[in-house]
């Protein structure tokens, strides 16, 4: 590999290319490549290529896709198959040294490991269980052995245990005397100066107990070493894991001031992974929590009782809890739900107070983080102009305890809380209509009150619950069953009230009014208007959408000459002329009845003393003076009113 790549440096014309790559940055880039392979390459060039991380290639401009590509197109032309000149080289390499690498433990002189307690008795065992049991197979007659040895009492198996440990003393004697007559053979690896990379709390407590558990179980193999560890760290304390969530974060600090200091002595070095925290989100909790951070309130009042009632609710299966809650917060009135989003709204701002307070005692660098942390949460949680793509290019503000509490107030003052609402009866900022909920029986109220209770008693079997919350409720004496009896006439009571309200025609506000008997039809009030209406009426353009037919129409009209525009001007103006026309003439022939009905609702709001020549004229002119207020559309209404 390294004479291809002493050929493509003996070559520049191959690392000329058509892009911006000059004879400099090609010699970069194979150099840099040099420096990253593994020591003792020996497998196929394809493979390491497919293996290699391009990031620490990368320099300059050049991104480590761009050096791949590069590296790709300059190794196309070099020539890939051996010649036996390079071939004898290698051999000659091999004879001087046959047990080089992996090949190491074919040497004669290399001590022969010893067998763990559990191989041992294995070997002694397995050819008479053999002999009993010859239909088994290898894989059963080991877990037969298995088993055996695991039931085997401890005075047994301490025979194995101590053979084990003298062979292994001997093996690691023998070893240290192979290293002193073959020098030549031990490679010592290359150490990096590269600082090496923090443990995880897990990773620093399993490296501590490790010996310990060793020392105890011997005969114990790797895997389950690992999985008994494991079940003891799930099974840790919190006061004894903060101790190594402590000492982690500590180690994690040296190695990012070590890996500070390396990279002022390697600037060319890429060093992207090292910003990783040793933490899971789990241990980050508990270690803000042991140092003082306080609890995020619930986002409402409905999440807020939820977490309240769930308390009592473990007996009850998960995926009914929220069923329940969402039951029982329906039945609540109003005030109640008011009472919970108040204590919500009450803990937020103390979690504001408490969370500056906690802000004021870190650090900087871990202020910064807790910062971020909240700033992402509200943005998660807020949505609209929190998660609209104008405010994330809005320029950066440094977050301090006081600018997050001064902003998560501005992001909550402007919407007031809407108990009643519910997200789903909004779609595209308007209300949806909905049935009001129907009311419900007594027994309903009452069953809904206890169904928890009941639920837990018989092991979440709800047909069983069923059956015995009905029972109860015919033996109750009927002085019990009065309070459901009357809530259940209250939420009737609520049910046709909202029914009511829902029936009831809405304000019509800033709509037209509508059309009287008699009364003439509008005419186009532009050329252009009554352009359109003549190519929508002619079907002409019926093979259009309707978005299209108007896109359409204002490509024709832009097409037509000044005359043409012209004659559709002169027949609007001719058309408004009749209709004013028309009507005037239908203004008086109606305006006598009109004028009585309205004097007459006029005359009952004036007051007593007022002579009926009075009222008329009063009547006349209010009704003139609403007609000019509630003028909305053009200059006809205003004729109309004019002829009153």
């Amino acid at each position: 590999r390294d004479m291809n790549m002493d050929r493509c440096l003996q070559e520049p014309i191959n690392c000329v290319s058509v892009d911006d790559w000059t004879k400099e940055d090609c010699l970069t880039l194979l150099e840099r490549i040099r420096s990253l392979l593994p020591d003792g390459d020996a497998m196929k060039y394809k493979t390491t290529e497919s293996h290699f991380d391009w990031e620490k290639v990368c320099f300059g401009s050049f991104t480590g896709d761009m050096c791949r590509q590069k590296w790709q197109k300059v190794s196309t032309e070099v020539r890939k198959y051996r010649t036996m000149t390079e071939l004898i080289v290698d051999a000659i390499e091999f004879v001087k040294n046959p047990y080089k690498g992996k090949k190491l433990k074919t040497h004669p002189d290399f001590p022969k490991k010893p067998l763990t307690p559990y191989f041992r008795f294995f070997m002694e065992k397995r050819a008479k269980y053999a002999k009993i049991h010859p239909e088994m197979s290898n894989l059963d007659l080991t877990k037969i052995l298995s088993k055996k040895y695991k039931e085997l009492p401890d005075k047994k198996k301490q025979k194995y245990i101590t053979e084990f440990q003298r062979e292994k003393e001997e093996f690691e004697k023998n070893m240290a005397r192979f290293k002193e007559d073959h020098p030549e053979l031990i490679e010592e690896r290359k150490k990096s100066d590269l600082p090496e990379k923090p443990k995880t709390p897990q990773q620093l407590w399993y490296n501590h107990e490790k010996k310990t558990y060793m020392k105890l179980h011997p005969e114990v193999s790797q895997k389950e070493l690992k999985e008994a560890l494991r079940r003891q760290w799930s099974q840790l304390s919190d006061k004894r894991r903060l101790k190594w969530i402590s000492k982690a974060l500590e180690l994690q600090k040296d190695y990012e001031d070590s890996m500070r200091a390396y990279h002022e002595a390697h600037p060319d070095v890429n060093s992207d992974d090292h910003v990783r925290s040793v933490l899971t989100k789990a241990e980050r909790q508990l270690k803000d929590k042991f140092d003082g951070r306080p609890t995020k309130p619930p986002p409402n009042g409905y999440s807020l009782y939820c977490a309240e009632l769930m308390v009592n609710m473990k007996d009850v299966p998960s995926t009914e809890r929220m069923v329940l809650c969402s039951k029982q917060w329906k039945m609540m009135t109003q005030k109640e739900k008011d009472m919970f989003q108040k204590r919500c709204e009450q803990k937020k701002k103390q979690y504001d107070i408490d969370l500056q307070r906690f802000l004021e005692s870190l650090p900087e660098e871990e202020r910064d983080r807790v910062l971020s942390e909240e700033k992402l949460g509200g943005a998660k949680l807020g949505g609209g102009a929190a998660s609209s793509p104008h405010r994330a290019k809005s320029p950066s503000v440094k977050l301090t305890p006081l600018t997050l509490t001064q902003e998560r107030c501005r992001e909550t003052e402007p919407e007031p809380w809407a108990p009643a609402a519910s997200p789903k009866e909004r779609r595209d900022g308007k209300k949806m209509t909905k049935l009001p909920e129907t009311p419900k029986t007594a027994e309903e109220m009452w069953q809904h009150s206890v169904i928890g209770d009941y639920l837990a008693k018989y092991r979440s079997d709800r047909r069983k619950a069923q059956a015995a919350m009905e029972a109860a409720w015919k033996s109750m004496e009927k002085k019990e069953k009065i309070p459901w009896i009357k809530k259940a006439a209250e939420d009737q009571k609520r049910y046709e009230r909202e029914l009511l309200e829902m029936r009831a025609p809405p304000p019509l506000q800033g709509q037209r009014k509508p059309k009287f008997d008699g009364e003439p039809k509008k005419p186009p009030v532009s050329g252009y208007q009554m352009f359109s209406q003549e190519l929508l009426t002619n079907g002409e353009l019926n093979h259009f959408s309707l978005k299209e037919r108007m896109v359409e129409i204002g490509k024709r009209w832009h097409k037509l000459s000044q005359s043409h525009k012209d004659k559709y001007k002169k027949q609007v103006e001719e058309q408004q002329v009749e209709y004013k026309a028309q009507l005037e003439a239908w203004v008086k022939v109606t305006y006598k009845s009109s004028e009585l009905s309205a004097c007459a609702s006029i005359s009952q709001q004036d007051m007593s003393d007022t002579d009926e020549e009075e009222e008329k004229s009063d009547s006349s002119d209010s009704d003139e003076d609403d007609e000019t207020s509630g003028t909305t559309d053009s200059d006809d209404d205003d004729e109309v009113r004019t002829v009153c």
